[in-house]
């Protein structure tokens, strides 16, 4: 019989029961950190952790770019960034570019902080009028 690791299902939990929203931090979150893990590697002179990692990120980038409404007019300038964010990387990777790492992860940490404040106005919102009858 196998035991489950706690922090696994912990983790598909928060999956499972998170929110669009939730879900969209989480990804830029786990791009943060393949980007960090990337250039970790390139300092180390790790070659193939280096292309998983900054591989990872591209997919996270991939995900959020299928996300998109292309209805909505903001999302026409989101797709461009994160193709800019996703040709960065592919330099990154090519050339062991930090400095295309730092670019990319300047990005994504400013989208990744506004998308928080954003469910944190929501929930606010939420809970402010849920008080009401």
């Amino acid at each position: 019989m196998a035991i489950n690791n706690p922090y696994q299902s912990y983790q598909q939990n928060s999956v499972n029961t998170a929110s669009p929203g939730e879900l969209t931090l989480m990804l830029y979150n786990g791009c943060l950190k393949f980007i960090m893990l990337g250039r970790k590697a390139i300092e180390a002179g790790n070659i193939e952790a280096k292309n998983t990692n900054i591989i990872k990120a591209q997919n996270i980038i991939h995900e959020l770019m299928v996300t998109l409404n292309m209805d909505v007019e903001v999302s026409k300038e989101m797709m461009s960034l994160y193709d800019f964010m996703n040709r960065r990387l592919i330099e990154a990777n090519m050339k062991n570019d930090v400095a295309a790492l730092d670019e990319v992860e300047g990005l994504v940490t400013e989208f990744r902080n506004t998308w928080k404040e954003v469910i944190q106005i929501n929930r606010k919102k939420q809970f402010s009028q849920g008080g009401q009858v």
